[in-house]
């Protein structure tokens, strides 16, 4: 009978380690490598829609560089996390005339804009013209900072009125949307 409790005993301390491991390790997962979001909005159409779920990759910038074209997840000023593609890294020059990005004077193919550029039904551009310094009063993007907008860029709040982000208010990479099954896939 003793050894029969003991048994039970040992059983129940080998499922509460078991659990206890679990909850750690998922909660490791969920707090320092990988996090699960959901857009808000429709700024990042027609790349993302809101409601799709994603997972943010949170080491990929700790181990490896911010490039243009990242799409991101940070944490803007207002105290909430926003989505937006990087357009500048520091050192940068940004400009955009006609409907065209130029950075660092090169022309820059955004192939991610070209689906939403032939929907605008009203004959207008995309993007309207601007330089860097029209929002930021630099003419380059400093050390530290990234210039990021929302691909639907007639209704994104982004570095255009937020100004530039630190690049330690990153939280990471959007890199899975997860969530309606049919967008199932890699971000690009």
């Amino acid at each position: 009978m003793e050894t029969k409790q003991k048994k039970e005993k040992n059983e129940l301390w080998e499922w509460t380690k078991a659990l206890i491991i679990a909850f750690a390790l998922a909660a490791f997962i969920r707090y320092v490598l990988f996090t699960p979001i959901v857009v808000d909005g429709e700024s990042m159409m027609p790349t993302l829609h809101s409601g799709d779920r994603m997972v943010v990759n949170k080491v990929s910038y700790k181990i490896s560089d911010i490039h243009h074209s990242d799409i991101v997840v940070f944490q803007a000023p207002e105290k909430r996390d926003y989505i937006k593609r990087v357009i500048g890294l520091p050192g940068d020059t940004i400009e955009y005339k006609n409907d065209v990005l130029y950075r660092n004077g090169k022309a820059i193919d955004e192939a991610y804009l070209q689906q939403f550029k032939k929907a605008i039904q009203d004959g207008g551009t995309l993007t309207e013209d601007f330089q860097l310094q029209d929002y930021v009063q630099k003419d380059r993007v400093p050390e530290g900072y990234v210039f990021v907008m929302g691909d639907n860029r007639r209704n994104s709040k982004d570095s255009r009125h937020i100004g530039l982000i630190p690049e330690n208010k990153i939280i990471g990479k959007a890199s899975i949307v997860f969530w309606p099954l049919d967008q199932f896939g890699l971000v690009k």
